[in-house]
């Protein structure tokens, strides 16, 4: 059984790395182009260079760089690539517009269907110039969107985009495309790169209030442990195995904490991620999150607290926690080590939902075995366990209640938000996970504090409890003489 069970964490960990080995280092404020594609889109060949939320520039910021304060988007050593069969002055156009402009961009001739490229009706009716990127100028600002490009040469196949920063003077949620209407001009490719900065350094909008956020939860985590381990000291001679598996939970996520915000702030500080710095930190998350599920199984089960092992369940539980480790530590490292754009991929959802399906199973297996624990303290009256009992069910229900509102409000954010206009408050959204967790660690850290009379909470062999000799039963269907005993 136990080569059983270390097998199954071994090929969950080795499938993680495996993930690692394959997502290559990626700069989510520097996007680079090699060899890229443009899509064909109705009339017009489309590359899609960037979207990111960007705050407007504060030029007073800090006089001690020329960049400090300034909001900015950079065009380097931008290049296209045609075939040596094209042949012409083929125009490539970049349009940079702010989201809420973007029923400016295209357009149609007598009610017909919307166009990218300007259309000869276009053309004749005086709107646009055949051949280029319809857009109008945005209601707020004149300027813009944005609109240059670049146009080859009759017998070359390279066309290079001269150097260009465009500075942001409004905050929104900015997108980036390449176009070309030429037909000629199919199989075009892009290389190249473009920088993206916001007033206070590199981290995207959505991403940037996270590096304070991480800040505080450090601190948070710094006195949720001063507190702990000060105890943990003074009674370090009655400490339980359920104590060390919370002190467990405490240390991981001091370290998570402290990973993140120093991955937040070398990304902000150099525009260029760490990856090695935010795996660590996913690595330390992950298993800080399934820790702490097991832990919550494990106290509803009453293990070191009315039984002193899980008998035929503990397989149950390992492969569990096992699994969640495995389909939360994948999510983890696609979601932050392979994100680009202030924008989330399709691909998330199906990460997302073996990751909510294991978690709904914890819920029902835990609530299912608070229930018996529960049942069985009050039929043998012991008060104490039965009150702290109670307490810890009533924190629990109400973070599932939290929860699954939360949940709830996330999934209208996300549906009613298609174009991401409401970026500046995105980083609410993980934020709150983390303040939720935090909080129920920290309710379970005072019900299960280390005390010197740890015996109010302690398995003990003169209660006669039988917990260790229920199932293995079913979680699904219980027998009517289960039903019968605990009644």
């Amino acid at each position: 059984m136990a080569t059983t069970q270390g097998g199954e964490v071994k090929f969950s960990i080795l499938v993680m790395i495996s993930v690692m080995a394959l997502i290559s280092s990626v700069h989510a404020s520097l996007h680079e182009y090699n060899e890229a594609k443009f899509v064909n889109k109705g009339n017009a060949f489309v590359f899609h260079g960037g979207s990111e939320g960007l705050y407007a520039s504060i030029p007073t910021y800090n006089h001690s760089s020329t960049t400090s304060g300034i909001s900015f988007i950079r065009f380097e050593k931008i290049t296209f690539q045609r075939s040596k069969e094209a042949k012409g002055m083929g125009l490539v156009q970049a349009i940079i517009f702010e989201v809420e402009d973007r029923e400016s961009i295209g357009g149609s001739a007598y009610g017909g269907q919307r166009a990218v490229c300007c259309t000869p009706d276009l053309a004749k009716l005086g709107v646009c110039n055949q051949g280029e990127i319809i857009h109008r100028p945005s209601t707020k600002n004149p300027d813009w969107p944005q609109v240059f490009g670049v146009s080859f040469n009759i017998d070359e196949t390279t066309a290079i985009l001269p150097t260009k920063t465009i500075t942001i003077s409004a905050s929104g949620m900015y997108n980036l495309y390449f176009i070309h209407c030429d037909s000629n001009l199919n199989g075009l490719t892009i290389d190249g790169k473009t920088i993206w900065k916001n007033p206070t350094g590199y981290l995207p909008g959505r991403m940037a209030p996270l590096m304070q956020f991480y800040g505080f939860m450090s601190l948070a985590f710094v006195l949720l442990g001063i507190f702990w381990f000060s105890q943990y000291a003074r009674f370090w001679k009655e400490i339980l195995q359920l104590q060390n598996c919370i002190t467990l939970v405490i240390a991981l996520g001091m370290f998570e904490m402290a990973l993140w915000y120093f991955d937040y702030a070398e990304f902000n500080d150099t525009g260029i991620r760490p990856i090695g710095i935010t795996i660590w930190a996913v690595i330390f998350g992950t298993v800080k999150r399934t820790v702490a599920r097991l832990i919550i199984l494990l106290v509803a089960m009453g293990y070191g607290v009315v039984r002193p092992t899980l008998g035929g369940l503990t397989s149950k539980v390992v492969m569990l926690g096992g699994t969640f480790l495995l389909a939360s530590g994948v999510l983890e490292l696609v979601e932050n080590v392979g994100t680009i754009n202030d924008l989330s991929g399709h691909t998330r959802f199906f990460l997302v939902l073996p990751v909510a399906m294991l978690d709904a199973f914890f819920i029902v297996w835990v609530f299912k075995s608070l229930s018996t624990t529960l049942n069985k303290l009050q039929a043998r009256r012991m008060t104490a366990k039965l009150d702290i009992y109670r307490k810890f069910t009533n924190a629990l229900a109400v973070t599932v209640i939290v929860s699954v509102g939360w949940v709830c409000y996330e999934l209208y954010f996300k549906s009613s938000d298609i174009y991401n206009e409401r970026w500046q408050n995105a980083w609410i959204i993980p934020a709150f996970w983390q303040v939720l967790s935090f909080s129920l660690l920290s309710v379970i850290c005072a019900l299960w504090a280390p005390s010197q009379n740890p015996t109010r909470y302690a398995y003990s062999d003169e209660s006669n409890e039988e917990f260790d000799k229920e199932d293995t039963l079913t979680l699904i269907k219980p027998s009517s003489t289960a039903l019968s005993k605990e009644t």
